[in-house]
């Protein structure tokens, strides 16, 4: 690592001139195929109410050779040469790839002429193409995980995030100086991510193929199954890619539609049984299911038409037409009700409630007046759980169903079975991330939405709101599209159906849920159930198999130890000897004799320090975890962003005591937060009331 004044520019011109150019298309400009990372360390500062955040010290690495420097000044002085000596233009450009790339731009913003940036969201940017030919690419959204378990998971490199080299609670400035320790940590953030991208490249073959995203990652590689058949050559597919062209064409979608699959669409359910919240239960079974989201993707059928508008003049017409077709509708209820004690599926932010409703911790378990919208397979679960006095019954869609096509379900399979003979095996660590990470965002590319806003920045952020026609005609037409929309609704509402199976066989046994997980009292009592659902799910990931030909197998693959992985059936996660929530996302267990904290909002190590320190013992760190839990800062590791736009100069003082006058453009002032766990007084009068026996009898009739 070298600072900018000593700069070997005969070894930077070297590497230059010995460096591939690669041109992806005529469209497109040239980039070097040459690896290079930057990155940034900054203080945050407060005086008199007064905040500034400003960079004391900058890294670049090209391939390996790092250089830093100690002023925006230098490193832009240091970007001009490189321009020069690089031969860097619009037209021949060069990737800079940067680890969660928003918080380095927030502070580079300003002092670029940026040519075109593009962002998923305010502030949330994916890349940031100069006026000088310089692309800023994020590595983060890549990878998809911290740049210590990015080093963790590299496979054909050895380096490791240097961790409690740098204590971020010292002030420092340009001008305080730094120990070799600190110069060895910065440089340590920009080589991980060098060789990082590296494998990229040799993964993809070129920088210019490397997705942007880690979703990305998974579009392409499935995209090539549907189309290609996995193949290399793309010749020999037998028209594979114009049968399924054929198929997307007739799955196109309209404005209509689109609308009622946005209000139909729910996420993963989580909850917990009220009646057990804030009680420590002893011996409690935690059960997940293998891969839920893949796994009602390969073995349930989904919209595969366009709709039909079908009369519906009884729930006997509605019952029919569910029995032989996928559909979604507006309803409308009067007097609903829950008939079960230990949960409620309907979230309020998914309906239009009256002002009567009785909230479980979000949902909803009595009210005179809901209005939603929900699919056949939500209505199956609604029927369960809820009584009504009136239903009336709007618009509906419903669509021929039929399972998603043989390749995406290949592709599917693919991924799963890398994730099963991977795991474990040292060598193969990465790929076994890799493929981990891919089956698990096959749902989320399904159900990526196709109506955005579009996020300009043309020196300060604005927001063009999108045209719904217009962006549905351009996806329509996409001659690269594979997937539908409406199969990422059905997705997470099978497998709602599925949790909610376990859900409604436990019983007053049922604790706590968690999309793909289940926590059971009594759990030997429901092995019956578990064995039976096991069975249930083969069967029917066998069914599509024989539908398609394909081996059963491939869904049911071993591990390194040679142990069977069946795709889809309950797994038995063990025993917690006592565990205890608080409400979704917040529960605290004892398993083997160790405890463990799943706390949204708090990191689980650092967060479980601080209630063992104030508990002293298992019991008292039981007791501690309550609806007044407080952590301070220090403990929570989290911090809280307040972004400063506005140009600031300060005095300020750094921990050595030698002051100097700083100036930023603009930055990202982070501050520790505490943490303070706490309920609604909603939640607490419905936990109150149901601890106590509480029956709802209808309206104007309480017991």
């Amino acid at each position: 690592m070298e600072h900018v004044k000593n700069v070997n520019w005969d070894k930077i011109r070297s590497i230059f001139n010995n460096a591939k150019i690669t041109k992806p298309s005529k469209k497109k400009p040239s980039v070097y195929e040459l690896v290079s990372s930057f990155d940034i360390e900054t203080t945050s500062f407060s005086k008199e109410d007064e905040d500034i955040a400003f960079m004391y010290i900058w890294q670049f690495s090209l391939e390996n050779y790092v250089i830093y420097g100690r002023t925006w000044q230098e490193y832009f002085d240091f970007m001009d040469k490189l321009q020069d000596v690089g031969n860097i233009t619009t037209n021949q450009q060069l990737i800079i790839w940067v680890h969660n790339l928003s918080f380095e731009f927030q502070f580079i913003r300003k002092m670029i002429e940026w040519q075109k940036v593009f962002a998923t969201d305010e502030r949330k940017v994916v890349y940031g193409i100069t006026n000088q030919g310089y692309v800023y690419r994020d590595s983060y959204i890549l990878a998809g995980y911290s740049l210590n378990l990015v080093a963790k998971n590299l496979h054909s490199h050895k380096i490791k995030k240097l961790i409690g080299f740098l204590d971020y609670d010292k002030i420092r400035t340009p001008e305080t100086p730094l120990t070799q320790k600190e110069l060895e940590y910065s440089s340590n953030d920009v080589v991980i991510v060098v060789d990082y991208i590296h494998e990229q490249i040799d993964e993809y073959g070129s920088i210019t193929k490397i997705p942007l995203t880690n979703t990305g990652r998974v579009r392409e590689f499935t995209r090539d199954y549907v189309f290609y058949n996995h193949r290399k050559d793309h010749r020999k597919t037998g028209g594979t890619f114009g049968q399924y062209r054929r198929l997307m064409n007739i799955l196109t979608i309209d404005k209509g539609t689109y609308e009622q699959a946005k209000r139909a669409f729910q996420g993963g359910f989580t909850h917990a049984n009220a009646r057990k919240q804030g009680k420590i239960i002893n011996n409690v079974s935690s059960y997940d299911f293998t891969s839920s989201y893949p796994t009602v993707m390969v073995s349930e059928k989904f919209p595969m038409s366009r709709p039909f508008y079908p009369k519906i003049n009884s729930i006997d017409d509605l019952e029919k037409l569910i029995y032989k077709s996928a559909c979604m509708f507006d309803v409308k209820f009067k007097n609903l009700q829950s008939k079960i004690d230990y949960e409620n599926y309907l979230s309020v932010s998914r309906c239009k409630v009256s002002s009567d409703c009785i909230e479980d911790n979000g949902r909803i378990y009595a009210a005179s007046t809901v209005i939603t919208t929900i699919t056949d397979v939500d209505w199956w679960i609604l029927k369960q759980c809820y009584s009504w006095d009136k239903i009336a019954i709007g618009t509906v869609r419903a669509f021929y169903r039929e399972y998603l096509p043989k390749n995406f379900i290949r592709a599917i399979a693919d991924l799963y079975q890398n994730k099963t003979k991977l795991k474990g095996v040292p060598e193969k660590h990465g790929e076994y991330m890799r493929s981990k990470g891919m089956l698990n965002s096959m749902y989320g590319m399904s159900v990526t939405d196709i109506v955005r806003d579009e996020n300009i920045y043309d020196g300060e952020w604005a927001t063009k709101k999108a045209d719904v026609n217009e962006q549905l005609e351009r996806y329509n037409k996409k001659i690269t599209r594979f997937s539908y929309y409406l199969w990422g609704v059905w997705v997470t509402a099978y497998a709602r159906r599925n949790l909610w199976l376990g859900i409604l066989s436990c019983k007053d046994d049922y604790c706590y849920s968690d999309t793909d997980s289940i926590k059971i009292e009594h759990g030997e009592k429901h092995q019956g159930f578990i064995n039976r659902y096991n069975s249930w799910v083969v069967d029917k990931i066998n069914a599509m198999c024989k539908f398609y030909s394909l081996d059963p197998n491939i869904f049911n693959p071993a591990t390194i130890k040679g142990e069977k992985k069946q795709l889809g059936v309950w797994d038995y996660e063990g025993l917690y000897k006592k565990f205890k929530t608080l409400g979704a996302k917040r529960y605290l267990v004892l398993q083997d004799d160790e405890l463990a904290l799943t706390c949204a909002g708090l990191p689980k190590k650092s967060g479980l320090e601080y209630m063992k320190k104030q508990g002293k013992t298992i019991k008292g760190t039981f007791d501690y975890f309550n609806d007044e839990m407080y952590i301070p800062s220090e403990y929570t590791g989290k911090n809280t962003h307040l972004y400063i736009d506005e140009p600031k100069t300060m005095l300020v003082t750094d921990y050595l005591g030698n002051t100097t006058e700083v100036h930023s453009e603009s930055g990202v002032y982070l501050y520790g937060a505490d943490f303070t766990l706490s309920i609604s007084e909603q939640y607490s009068q419905f936990i109150k009331m149901m601890k106590q026996g509480y029956k709802f009898k209808g309206y104007n009739t309480y017991e």
